[in-house]
């Protein structure tokens, strides 16, 4: 078991119980995704935690995979979709990577408060643009510390890692972010701040059509 699974099997009740720290902007994030979505859709979210995101975009699509590295999570997700009667939810214990699903078979892929703790964040953008059909949607929301004071929680990072108190945690700049998903062959629709100190940022970007 990695030190990043271990840390979030044991967060994973804490995680369930804790409110949503920004409801306004959750509830934008949504409805933003929620109107491009369509009933035909087959959809994937990665780093899903609990399945909250996953549930409530049930009603509006095909069917979703929902994925993640820590089997606690999954488990309560799944009990929160029997309990909400959605039944187009599936639940995985995996990586992006470790799925190795067949290319462009995804009409969109939500990759939510994950992208900063992805060691291999531009390999992993690769990987959705390749499954991802094209036209194809991809929606994040990422935390930007590299422009921010708090980017210095690198320097104790390593620590809180082996004292199992963090999980894996990567700085970035909102400009390097937009800029790896353009280069990874997306054009970006829309884009926008939230959380404390604006350090997270909200994207949707399409897959290029060539």
């Amino acid at each position: 078991m990695s030190v990043s699974q271990e840390f979030w099997d044991k967060k994973a009740e804490g995680y369930a119980e804790s409110p949503i720290a920004d409801e306004e902007s959750y509830q934008r994030k949504l409805s933003e995704t929620q109107v491009l979505l369509t009933p035909e859709m087959n959809i994937l979210e990665f780093g899903c935690g609990t399945g909250t995101t996953a549930i409530k975009h049930a009603p509006y699509v095909k069917d979703i995979l929902a994925i993640d590295i820590a089997q606690n999570m999954l488990e309560i997700g799944r009990t929160r979709a029997r309990e909400a009667g959605v039944e187009n939810v599936v639940f995985k214990r995996s990586t992006l990577t470790d799925l190795n699903a067949k290319s462009e078979s995804l009409d969109a892929v939500l990759g939510l408060n994950v992208m900063h703790l992805v060691p291999n964040r531009k390999e992993t953008l690769t990987d959705v643009a390749r499954i991802l059909k094209p036209g194809g949607i991809f929606v994040s929301s990422t935390v930007c510390l590299g422009s921010s004071y708090l980017r210095f929680v690198k320097l104790l990072a390593p620590i809180g890692k082996l004292l199992g108190l963090m999980p894996d945690l990567f700085i970035l700049k909102q400009s390097e972010w937009v800029k790896e998903i353009v280069d990874a062959g997306f054009t970006i629709e829309t884009q926008w701040h939230h959380g404390k100190n604006d350090i997270s940022v909200f994207i949707i970007a399409r897959k290029v059509t060539m």
